[in-house]
């Protein structure tokens, strides 16, 4: 008998979609750099990708089980570059709406001397569709857009050392939420995000309408 492939998402403790199981939001990621192939994670050979489009992930899509799901549902090829990247000037705060998914995802706001490890995905024209759709952005009432970030805009450095000219991002169209201050609120994760007063909870879980209040702009434009 064969023995278990060890570069399986389940074997790698990788297999749990936040879009299965919500309170996983925003689901686990890869240590390093990985080439995700359908339901494996191999080794990339490179970082940069001149035949795809670079897209930072802010929430879930850092996620391969996520990715995994979201391209299996549409029959789409599940081969995609994943680079651990340093991006500056980037913050992820908490989206004003709940998502039809059940969880209150992430979305990227500018903060100016913030500094973060996201992955950075490269997909191909296909794929992009997918990710487009799953996010709503040709939806007038979706929830996202899709912003293209210059190195104006933010500097994004590959584990490799090399910047990137920019990338895109998706951008929620109601903003984030603040602190209380006028301050983007950071995204700790579902869980820590629901562990707090019984007020919040009910507000977060309520719908878009009550997290929609105070809400904060981006400062991108989608």
């Amino acid at each position: 008998m064969a023995e278990p492939d060890p570069r399986t998402l389940e074997a790698l403790g990788l297999a749990e979609a936040p879009r299965e199981h919500p309170l996983s939001y925003p689901g686990a990621r890869p240590e390093e750099s990985v080439l995700l192939d359908g339901d494996r994670l191999l080794p990339l050979t490179r970082r940069v990708y001149e035949d795809r489009v670079p897209v930072l992930a802010v929430g879930s899509d850092a996620c391969p089980a996520q990715l995994r799901h979201k391209m299996a549902q549409s029959g789409v090829s599940g081969t995609i570059p994943m680079v651990k990247t340093r991006v500056f000037g980037l913050g992820a705060g908490v989206s004003a709406h709940v998502s039809p998914m059940g969880y209150v995802s992430a979305s990227p706001f500018h903060a100016p001397g913030a500094v973060d490890e996201l992955f950075l995905t490269w997909l191909d024209a296909t794929q992009l569709a997918v990710v487009d759709a799953s996010e709503g952005v040709a939806v007038a009432e979706g929830a996202y857009g899709r912003a293209w970030l210059s190195a104006s805009d933010v500097r994004v450095e590959l584990d490799t050392g090399e910047l990137l000219p920019g990338a895109h991002v998706y951008v929620n169209r109601r903003g984030v939420l603040h602190n209380g201050s006028g301050s983007p609120r950071p995204h700790p994760g579902e869980r820590p995000l629901l562990a707090g007063s019984p007020r919040r909870r009910r507000a977060l879980c309520s719908g878009n309408r009550a997290v929609g209040r105070g809400g904060a702009h981006h400062g991108f434009r989608a």
